[in-house]
């Protein structure tokens, strides 16, 4: 793909989340999330591969089909109220379709299907776009009606999420569909807490796209796209590869790194909220993706010499990706935790 037509995508998909951000009426918060949709569409399928065709295809039906929800909730509460206004979603039907639409382009469960097929097919690039840019807009429509949205409806589908994210990757080894059921247990926590506190949910967002895009730029660095991909990648650079531990570890949410302080606010408040059951369910299912990440965190940095991994090294090439990104979200990714009392 030609840089002037990335360039027109990327501007494209930046218009549309701002246009969305920014908007009061729900027809322009519609126009923002079909612009991203649009947008995304020719990235994803830009490998002219089958697989990537078919990507494509499940992306554009699923975000197609959720905005057409998203129109028809906005309706209905228009209809009901006679308000356009994104912040006053009275009409509770209106709001039980809402969310589900929202779950359905976040790819919250059990909307989730699309996601891990979508990833799978896409360029790291791509999936890391998906996974962190792509959240933005339907996230800052969850913020603005948070006051309206079913608190047993979001408590449901966060506690379905966490376990299905966790139980669903314990059986992948490759690192985007590992990095797909990680987004789906994230965006579960963040569901946890959307009507009781925001402003944590802002927090556990921020911090979630600082450690998704350093493990997904870190993959690019080393080019690793399984399981054996980062058992090899020591002999690229072992100093990205430790980092690469480091982090995930970070995204399952071991102290001392900055992945603890979301899961640790948001079990403090479900407690405080006598939602003991719920944050007992949610800390268990933080277990499951432990695994997977100790899996991946082994593999990559802790098999090392003197011992030898059984399967065929590849040819490595001097990296020309460029790491000012890596520089900037790793450390952030890893030790923000003494800052927790500031940031609250």
């Amino acid at each position: 793909m030609s840089p002037t037509t990335m360039t027109i995508l990327l501007l494209s998909i930046t218009t549309g989340t701002i246009i969305t951000a920014s908007s009061h009426h729900w027809l322009m918060a519609w126009i923002g999330l079909e612009m991203n949709t649009l947008a995304i569409i020719p990235m994803i399928s830009k490998q002219h591969h089958p697989r990537a065709t078919e990507a494509a295809t499940k992306y554009f039906l699923t975000q197609a089909a959720a905005s057409a929800l998203i129109l028809f909730a906005s309706t209905t509460n228009a209809w009901q109220t006679g308000t356009w206004d994104i912040t006053n979603m009275s009409n509770p039907t209106a709001n039980t379709l809402l969310i589900m639409a929202l779950a359905m382009k976040l790819g919250l469960a059990p909307m989730h299907f699309w996601l891990p097929e979508v990833l799978q097919g896409s360029t790291i690039k791509t999936a890391l776009i998906i996974t962190t840019w792509q959240k933005l807009a339907p996230m800052t429509l969850i913020f603005m009606t948070f006051n309206n949205l079913p608190t047993t409806a979001l408590l449901t589908m966060a506690m379905i999420s966490t376990l299905l994210g966790g139980w669903a990757g314990l059986n992948q080894t490759q690192t985007r569909k590992i990095m797909a059921y990680s987004s789906i247990a994230h965006l579960g926590w963040m569901a946890a807490i959307t009507t009781i506190l925001p402003n944590i949910l802002m927090l556990n967002l921020a911090i979630y796209l600082m450690m998704t895009t350093s493990m997904f730029y870190t993959m690019i660095m080393l080019n690793s796209k399984n399981i054996k991909d980062m058992a090899t990648s020591t002999t690229t650079s072992p100093t990205t590869t430790t980092l690469a531990m480091l982090t995930l570890l970070s995204l399952g949410g071991l102290p001392p790194l900055t992945g603890f302080m979301p899961k640790w606010l948001i079990l403090e408040e479900l407690i405080m909220q006598n939602l003991t059951t719920t944050a007992v369910l949610l800390a268990l299912s933080a277990l499951l993706s432990l695994f997977f990440y100790l899996r991946l965190s082994y593999s990559s940095s802790i098999t090392l010499a003197p011992n030898t991994t059984t399967i065929k090294h590849k040819w490595r090439f001097k990296s020309m990706t460029n790491s000012l990104l890596l520089s900037l979200t790793i450390p952030t990714s890893l030790l923000m935790l003494p800052m927790t009392p500031m940031l609250c």
